[in-house]
């Protein structure tokens, strides 16, 4: 129940923002026997961020050679005013051996995850822009653990 109320919460947002409910195409990975070494397949991730506002949180899950479901939660600055948020890609981010590191853009929205996994832990950066807003995360340093 609690993950059907954040999907329906991320959509309404997601849509409020953008004004389009498009849906981006899916991609497909295989799993890297590095990622399979690393215990990550399959993972639930939380983690927080050393730089930027006090609070802020992220999480992500991996699966089939993918950080998928990635989220970020905490405040970025929108022309000029912090405002509290929580967003995420629907698309995922393609695992190439313990590393990750990819663009995703939808509708609008900038996602730039990179990163790596080492055992239970990760860390890496990340930045979320919605430029017609005039919203911005900035380079945010994150590290997280496998749950």
């Amino acid at each position: 129940m609690k993950k059907i109320l954040s999907v329906v919460l991320f959509g309404a947002l997601f849509i409020a923002a953008c004004g389009s409910a498009e849906k981006p195409a899916e991609t497909k990975n295989t799993l890297t026997a590095a990622a399979q070494e690393s215990g990550a397949t399959g993972s639930h991730w939380k983690g927080n961020f050393s730089n930027g506002l006090k609070g802020a949180k992220l999480s992500f899950n991996i699966k089939k050679g993918e950080v998928k479901e990635l989220t970020f939660q905490g405040y970025w600055r929108c022309d000029g005013k912090l405002e509290l948020t929580t967003l995420g890609p629907k698309k995922g981010f393609p695992l190439k051996g313990n590393s990750v590191d990819g663009i995703v853009k939808e509708s609008g929205f900038y996602f730039e995850l990179h990163g790596t996994v080492s055992g239970n832990k990760a860390s890496g950066t990340l930045r979320i822009a919605f430029t017609a807003g005039g919203c911005d995360t900035y380079k945010l340093n994150w590290t997280a653990e496998k749950e």
